[in-house]
């Protein structure tokens, strides 16, 4: 396999073990660590082939990069990575390399095979940790506990402190200044938690890792909402680690255990297409059992959007199951010996058994069940939890949600609707809609709360924009809608599939081999999906929201300047404060926002504050106490947020939209 020399070879390398890479970097001369960014870039352009698992990069006639993964398909190993030049292994070939390769996941053991976990989504999966093996624990699982139950030890206190300053170092040079010699020192210190059983600083440590390669490589699913998060749960899980904070939720878990030998009978929802920035591809089946849990599949594997696209149809692991996940998603599986793990999955251990049944309608039990809660409460029932419980762990915020919408009209690139509410009439199915329900405008509002569609995932390679394209297209138009809470955005929805709303209406018209659902990320609506547009007559309302109170609130002057400090670094942000502090100051101020304007004016404070050594000659000063005040400001504006974003699932008014 050769690619072309346009082509980036990092979707095409295996993964590495973070202290692989640091080793690398580390064992370079000064000198060469200055040209080792550079060498970076050169990578995109080299020619990579592959023979079996063993990969190639050429630098030239006699410098010819080998990466041979062990059986878990990862570089675990410092000899599995050698180059035939005489620096040889000292050398800025070979460390360039390992620095272009995806970084190995957190969970894994060195002999499982690499499966990822993506049950939280596309956008919250894409840097979720890879799937245990089911029945399996480590030693690190009993540094864990053992941390879990008196509170960190010196070790796990020192190896937090290396993740502190390392970081520190990271928010002080922003992206610009963190160039591959940063990242190794990071990758060392999550080295060092993972051997203390620091699972969670780890993790969120990797995070940080894969975003700044994404924001210096300007990749296009980069966001840097994402790098402010993963930096602010790492500054904040190794700061209250390092200070002997005996919360044991700040050492988290390497091994999930699965429990086995259940007996269940899951249903098929939908199938959820992923999509990582690290290179992995896949599908998730999402499904529901007789008594309402959910559970899910996932087949993620390296590929990114080809591995996505053709697990779409890929036979589902499970038992002698001989089901693709389409046909799971409209099926069902009845199991013994199910190995199910505290998050839903479902194990393909050897003492599973799985038989295929007959799918079941989203109109029936237990799936009808799905329909039956209004939004507003579930989405306080999600957004109750504590904002800073470990990101790995999923919770309440990740799991589908169902409804019934009626199409409002388009806002950019998301989709207005209002919530349906159904009224019984005798006879009625469960979970229909009268047959006067909204036939025009002039029946008068039927809705509750107006909330936003977006795109679960805007990768041009699947088909969630297009879909949406098609619904906006429809005002009028009845859908029925399994999707996920956005808990960043105001009263926004993030579909997986949708159907038609049974009882009268115009709804969906779909084939009869969909068995009434369209996995948005797989398969494309058509205009004969659709009803007329004469049919969909639209109610009389404003087609448009008013302004996102995230968004628009002046909340957005603190989010760019704590944003700025990751992008631009602690001089950026002294500059800033020579511009618009003033203003920001004041704007925050009048909308009750004093703290958030306070916590503004310490950051920039601190970013300009310079101290003189004996010879007079400036110098930076205070780097914790730099790093402590962006952390306290990026805490109080996450919090600050979620709080606007749950009022907005309980009052539509916030949405700038009177209900009727």
């Amino acid at each position: 396999m050769n690619l072309p020399a346009s082509a980036s070879p990092a979707g095409q390398l295996p993964p590495v073990e973070p202290h692989v890479v640091a080793s690398a970097v580390e064992e370079l001369t000064p000198r060469l660590r200055k040209r080792l960014d550079a060498a970076i870039e050169r990578c995109a352009g080299l020619a990579v082939t592959a023979s079996g698992q063993t990969v190639s990069i050429s630098w030239g006639e006699d410098a010819v990069v080998t990466l041979s993964p062990g059986p878990s398909g990862r570089i675990a190993d410092p000899d599995a990575a050698r180059c035939g030049c005489l620096l040889a292994p000292r050398c800025l070939h070979r460390a360039a390399v390992l620095s272009v390769c995806p970084v190995a996941e957190a969970d894994l053991p060195a002999t499982a095979e690499p499966v990822a976990d993506a049950s939280s989504g596309s956008d919250a999966g894409a840097d979720a940790p890879l799937d245990p093996v089911p029945g399996r624990e480590t030693a690190q699982n009993t540094t864990g506990r053992a941390a879990q139950e008196a509170g960190p030890g010196p070790r796990q206190m020192a190896a937090a402190a290396g993740l502190w300053d390392a970081a520190t170092a990271v928010l002080m040079g922003g992206v610009p200044g963190a160039g591959a010699v940063p990242q190794a020192e990071l990758l060392r210190a999550a080295h060092t938690a993972r051997l203390a059983g620091l699972h969670r600083a780890e993790a969120a440590a990797l995070r940080v890792v894969r975003g700044l390669r994404a924001a210096r490589a300007r990749h296009d699913g980069h966001r840097l909402a994402d790098l402010v998060s993963a930096l602010r749960e790492l500054l904040l899980t190794a700061g209250r680690l390092a200070a002997a904070d005996p919360d044991p939720a700040l050492v988290g878990t390497a091994r999930r255990a699965y429990r086995q030998g259940e007996a269940l009978k899951v249903y098929g929802v939908c199938r959820e297409p992923v999509i990582s920035a690290t290179g992995y591809g896949g599908v998730v089946t999402h499904l529901v059992a007789e008594d309402g849990r959910w559970f899910s599949i996932a087949d993620v594997r390296p590929g990114g959007s080809a591995r996505a696209r053709g697990a779409a149809t890929a036979t589902v692991a499970l038992g002698a199951a001989a089901l693709d996940h389409a046909g799971l998603a409209r099926g069902g599986l009845l199991i013994s010996g199910a190995e199910i793990s505290p998050e839903g999955r479902l194990g393909a251990g050897r003492g599973v058994r799985a038989n295929p049944v007959a799918g079941l309608s989203w109109s029936a039990s237990p799936l009808a069940a799905l329909f039956a809660r209004p939004l507003a409460e579930t989405a306080g029932v999600m957004f109750s939890g504590d904002p800073w419980d470990d990101p790995r762990d999923g919770g309440g915020a990740g799991q589908p949600v169902g409804c019934d919408l009626v199409i409002v009209g388009a806002e950019g690139d998301r989709v207005l609707a209002r919530e349906l509410t159904p009224r019984a009439e005798p006879g009625g199915e469960a979970g229909a809609f009268p047959a006067s329900a909204g036939r025009s405008g002039a029946d008068g509002p039927l809705g509750g709360l107006l909330i936003r569609l977006a795109p679960a995932d805007s990768h041009p390679d699947l088909a969630h924009v297009a879909n949406l394209r098609q619904l906006a297209s429809r005002p009028g138009l009845r859908v029925r809608v399994i999707g996920r809470l956005d808990p960043d955005r105001a009263a926004t929805l993030r579909p997986l599939a949708i159907g038609p709303v049974p009882g009268a209406g115009p709804t969906l018209r779909l084939p009869a081999e969909w068995m009434d659902r369209a996995d948005l990320g797989y398969d494309r609506l058509r205009g004969s999906h659709l009803p007329s547009r004469e049919d969909c007559r639209p109610r009389k309302e404003a087609a448009e929201a008013g302004p996102d109170p995230v968004a628009a609130s002046p909340l957005w002057r603190a989010r760019r300047l704590v944003e700025l400090a990751v992008s631009g670094g602690r001089r950026t942000v002294a500059e800033s404060a020579r511009g618009d502090s003033l203003a920001r100051r004041a704007a925050l101020r009048r909308a009750g926002f004093e703290t958030a304007a306070d916590l503004a004016d310490a950051l920039t404070a601190e970013a300009d504050r310079r101290t003189r050594d004996v010879f007079g000659r400036l110098v930076d000063s205070g780097d914790d106490l730099y790093a402590w005040t962006w952390l306290a400001a990026a805490v109080h504006l996450t919090v600050t947020e979620r709080a606007l974003v749950r009022a907005s699932w309980h009052d539509d008014r916030a949405t700038g939209e009177q209900a009727g």
